[in-house]
């Protein structure tokens, strides 16, 4: 090998590996300072595009599980209203079962014509005065269905239709058509129509007796069940044909609708309705009542009867909602913990293994400066020659 002192290779060479090693170490460094493995889109450019869509589906699941808790404290306002509302209304039955007694006279029945009073006063205030975030829960919250205005609630006796829920409805009239026969049910409101096939759910073109089945109108954000002949709580039974031109109306309210998924779709959404529940309002209808004669007490049983029955559905609904929002909570979270995960094992570091590829690079940086002083110290033997 010739010897020369104008170009040292030897030296050039330990001085590019040097370089190279003093590289890793600072790349091992910055990976143990930050926890991360991908640190920039050079460390890992498909590993960086990929891990980056998963933190912004982590970040939205995040808010996600905030606005299911968020609006499950919201029900747990409302109904431990109602449960207020529902003491005192079992408290006024007592008070007209006492009143419709022949033992008092209608002088007996003043105190209690003004202690019914006081508590149909109470029912409004409490009504009114239960809000969440400043929003009036008690006194009508979010879209619901018409019961006056719903041909498919009025005339229910002939149309089958057992309830309507909703989830994420617009407001606005929803028209049924339904051929006998083809066991489609098409529903629309003008802008958006959907049909779906309900043979399968069907016995001969009608529900089987005693059974409900469910007409999901997802995309509408409307569910409908159907009772066949015998079904609890059913005044009618439903055929293929019965909802034809029949209606259904969603009157817009303000607030009731939760936002629990990433996208403007219906499926992403959970509605919860909540009618007027003051003792005027069309559900309790307590505004007539009066318990100052015997005769008027009798007829007062029945009419605060129905106020509990359908105040309890009112809280049952409440009840299925707060489930519903648990169980989002739930996947929500699991899914949450599944894509932190995937995330983690592309973009995270392996510290046992960082720390072995320092120590490794350390190793290689003392010895590239060794053979660094080596190469330089080698050209010096041309001296010799001199």
């Amino acid at each position: 090998m010739a010897l020369r002192v104008n170009t040292n290779v030897s030296s050039i060479n330990a001085q590019r590996i040097l370089k190279r090693n003093l590289g890793s170490v600072g790349r091992e460094l910055e990976r143990l300072s930050s926890g991360l493995r991908v640190n920039r889109a050079a460390d890992d450019a498909s590993g960086l595009v990929i891990s980056e869509v998963m933190r912004g589906e982590i970040s939205g699941l995040n808010q996600n599980v905030q606005n299911a808790e968020h609006a499950a404290n919201l029900i747990q306002v409302a109904e431990g209203s109602l449960q207020e509302v529902s003491d005192i209304l079992i408290r006024m039955r007592e008070l007209a079962m006492q009143s419709a007694n022949s033992t008092l006279n209608n002088s007996n029945r003043e105190s209690l014509v003004a202690e019914f009073a006081s508590l149909r006063t109470e029912i409004d205030r409490i009504a009114e005065a239960t809000t969440y975030n400043r929003q009036s829960l008690l006194v009508g919250f979010g879209n619901r269905v018409s019961e006056s205005l719903s041909t498919v609630v009025t005339a229910s006796n002939t149309s089958g239709v057992k309830g309507v829920l909703l989830s994420s409805a617009d407001a606005g009239t929803y028209t049924f058509e339904d051929t006998g026969g083809d066991s489609e049910l098409t529903l629309g409101n003008g802008t958006v129509t959907q049909t779906i096939n309900i043979g399968m759910k069907l016995d001969s073109g009608a529900v089987a007796t005693g059974a409900t089945v469910v007409a999901n109108f997802d995309r509408l954000g409307i569910q409908v069940s159907l009772a066949g002949v015998g079904a609890s709580n059913a005044t009618g039974s439903y055929v293929e044909g019965d909802l034809d031109g029949q209606s259904i109306f969603i009157e817009e309210g303000t607030g009731g609708v939760f936002q629990v998924g990433p996208t403007d779709r219906a499926v992403n959404r959970i509605e919860v309705g909540i009618q007027d529940l003051r003792s005027t309002g069309d559900i309790l209808n307590l505004d007539e009542v009066s318990m100052e004669t015997q005769a008027s007490a009798r007829q007062a049983l029945s009419q605060i009867g129905s106020a509990i029955q359908r105040l309890s559905d009112e809280r049952g609904q409440l009840g299925a909602a707060q489930n519903r929002i648990s169980h989002t909570i739930a996947y929500s979270e699991n899914e949450l913990e599944n894509i932190q995960a995937s995330e983690a094992t592309i973009r995270d570091a392996d510290i046992a293994n960082e720390v072995t590829a320092l120590s490794r690079s350390q190793i290689l940086v003392q010895s590239s400066t060794a053979m660094l002083a080596q190469a330089n110290v080698s050209a010096v033997s041309a001296l010799s020659l001199l």
